[in-house]
């Protein structure tokens, strides 16, 4: 099946189903046996990363520490904050820096990872979730008034620990990423009609609730060392493309993936009524689909068979490509960076986003 073109994306079409060829500067970089992992490459700097944020949150009453520090139990993945770090050492030796992590670089990191936490406590308000990073969460333990004024708090702080760091640009760069959130949650209430606009839409929302968030923190990370606009813009191509490309295998392995290595129920986006990659490109091979995606699969039986016809179709393989695409992308941006062992681990972290299983 041909792979439909979006040409506000410039994705290339897909004529035949042969095995995605990396480009060449990965291959020579991932066949290298002293490359270092990105997670442990960067896991020095990531050393006390929730002491602190914990230290950021401090605050009289007891149950709103409780609630706040919830989830800064060191069992997430850090991804985020690990992007920033390895971006700011990539940029600092490019800009001649010897690679020494500012300490406003660092602060980036942890407002990353607070951002990011704050807006799955107040996502799980949203969805009505039980569950998260396999345990429940904060709105089943305490309530939904508690979960949002915790998130509220933990943005707050965030902002705080932003303004400190007195850099205008990076406070208006960092604070596009809350706008980004908000509407890209609003998008995702809504649905488009016609099948190009609804997966332009798809793509828009993807980078608004997910993508943002890491392309403006690698912008700001680069801003701080550098003043040339295009390593700037370096940082943010990066960013996105490998945001995007990690949201779209989050929307595979919902289809994939067991519970248990999730975290959280799988089939969750279409118990919420949410048409995610696979479902809109498995909507190409089964117009039935369409019908079920407008009503949000809200009639019985809906759910089993969006399912079903999921996995009868490609759409899985598809999204999967379009993935790669975006890391090809984020492959090719960060290559234009001197080479460093940061740089390269970033090319390499494009291979673990494809590859994740969980």
């Amino acid at each position: 099946m041909a792979f439909i073109v979006l040409n506000c994306y410039n994705i290339p079409q897909r004529r035949n189903r042969c095995v995605y060829t990396t480009p060449p500067v990965c291959c020579s970089i991932c066949s290298d046996a002293k490359l270092k992992d990105p997670f442990s490459l960067a896991q020095k700097d990531l050393q006390n990363l929730y002491e602190e944020i914990k230290k950021q949150l401090l605050v009289s009453k007891a149950e709103l520490k409780v609630l706040c520090d919830y989830y800064f139990d060191g069992k997430g993945k850090a991804f985020r904050p690990m992007i920033v770090i390895l971006m700011a050492r990539a940029c600092n030796v490019h800009s001649n820096k010897e690679g020494v992590l500012l300490p406003a670089q660092r602060s980036i990191a942890m407002i990353s990872e607070m951002i990011h936490t704050a807006s799955l406590v107040h996502d799980d308000v949203i969805d009505d979730s039980d569950t998260r990073r396999g345990k429940n969460t904060i709105n089943k333990v305490w309530g939904e008034r508690k979960a949002i004024l915790a998130g509220d708090f933990i943005l707050s702080a965030a902002s705080m620990a932003l303004a400190r760091i007195g850099n205008n640009t990076v406070v208006s760069v960092l604070s596009q990423v809350i706008e980004d959130l908000v509407r890209g949650e609003f998008m995702q209430l809504g649905s488009k009609e016609n099948e190009n606009e609804r997966f332009k839409h798809y793509l828009e929302k993807t980078f608004k609730k997910t993508a943002s968030l890491i392309a403006n923190s690698c912008k700001a990370v680069s801003i701080l060392v550098n003043s040339d606009p295009e390593v700037h813009e370096i940082a943010y191509q990066y960013g996105r493309n490998v945001g995007i490309a990690f949201q779209l295998v989050d929307d595979i392995l919902d289809f994939t993936s067991c519970a248990n290595l999730l975290g959280k129920p799988s089939a969750a986006d279409l118990k919420l009524g949410l048409a995610t990659g696979p479902v809109l490109f498995a909507c190409q091979q089964f117009p039935e689909l369409h019908a079920m995606i407008m009503r949000r699969f809200s009639s019985d039986g809906d759910v089993d068979r969006a399912w079903q016809y999921v996995l009868k179709s490609d759409g899985v393989e598809q999204t999967n490509y379009l993935a790669q695409h975006y890391c090809q992308e984020a492959i090719r941006q960060i290559s234009r960076l001197r080479p460093s062992t940061e740089r390269d681990a970033l090319i390499q972290l494009t291979e673990l986003v494809l590859r994740r299983d969980k």
